[in-house]
């Protein structure tokens, strides 16, 4: 099992003092948080025009050279707008890592923004995936810590899921969500790499008058199996809109099933500290 990362959060002083050391064409633009911020990465408008994001712990910084690699890389040929880095900055004035300042990219994360046709939604989200899936992989970064080993083996979070479904029985329903899980695990990846998002999740995606606007967030990028892509068919999608999902997407039975044991695997470590967990539970269930 992973270990947790120790995170360590920053304020807007620091990050003027950092701006104007290192960027002085910059220093005079105004920096605030972010309305909504992640957990890898701490945001901060730049003026009104960029973003300052820095992570939150040394592993999450592990991602910062491989976005400046491979953004500008995949940004291209893209089916909708992705984060651009502009500057890599340097640790310093007691910032320990590497950090980014990115074009600011309009729109409301689908967490808490309005989708108006989430069937819509989700087709437009299968066509930017599978659009990705299609990029060239050869020298893109494979599984390992920068990304949790997204696009490897679920079998790397076996132990931590058992572990999870023993803690929770008579809270879950352990026969099924074993053989779901069981599932996921028999149903291996013996393809080429391809590239994926890694952290498809609602935080990350963009909605602009009611419509899917932007992708971001790339850290857990990588290539390799994409089915960890497919989890936000049960942790956003329902119904219509899990259909036409995947339907656009055009995964075989296997990936599905695997996409549904990476859902599965993050609703369980997170249940009790997570109310959503339960609705992705009862979502994977009544599926099965």
């Amino acid at each position: 099992m992973i270990p947790q990362p120790d995170r360590r959060l920053v304020d807007a002083g620091l990050v003027r003092r950092l701006i104007a050391r290192q960027f002085p064409q910059w220093a005079g633009l105004p920096v605030r948080p972010v309305a909504s911020n992640g957990w890898d990465n701490q945001t901060f408008h730049l003026g009104d025009r960029m973003s300052v994001r820095l992570p939150t712990a040394r592993e999450y910084a592990l991602a910062v050279e491989k976005e400046h690699r491979w953004l500008p890389v995949l940004a291209p040929r893209m089916t909708l707008p992705v984060p651009v880095p502009l500057a890599q900055g340097v640790p310093g004035d007691g910032f320990a890592f590497p950090w980014s300042v990115y074009r600011w990219i309009e729109g409301e994360p689908a967490a808490t923004g309005a989708i108006g046709d989430l069937t819509r939604f989700a087709a437009d989200l299968a066509a930017f995936l599978v659009t990705l899936r299609r990029a060239d992989p050869a020298g893109g970064p494979g599984p390992g810590l920068h990304n949790w080993l997204r696009g490897g083996p679920l079998q790397v979070y076996d132990a931590q899921a058992r572990q999870a479904i023993e803690a929770l029985d008579g809270q879950v329903p352990r026969d099924t969500v074993t053989r779901i899980w069981e599932t996921a695990l028999d149903a291996a990846w013996d393809r080429r790499p391809v590239w994926f998002h890694g952290d498809v999740a609602a935080g990350n995606l963009l909605v602009r008058d009611g419509a899917l606007a932007a992708v971001i967030d790339f850290g857990t990028c990588g290539v390799g199996d994409p089915a960890c892509d497919l989890a936000v068919a049960w942790t956003l999608l329902t119904g219509a809109s899990r259909e036409a999902f995947r339907a656009g997407i055009g995964v075989d039975a296997g990936t599905w099933a695997r996409g549904r044991g990476w859902a599965l695997w993050k609703a369980l470590i997170t249940y009790a500290s997570d109310p959503h967990a339960k609705r992705v539970v009862d979502e994977i269930v009544q599926e099965s």
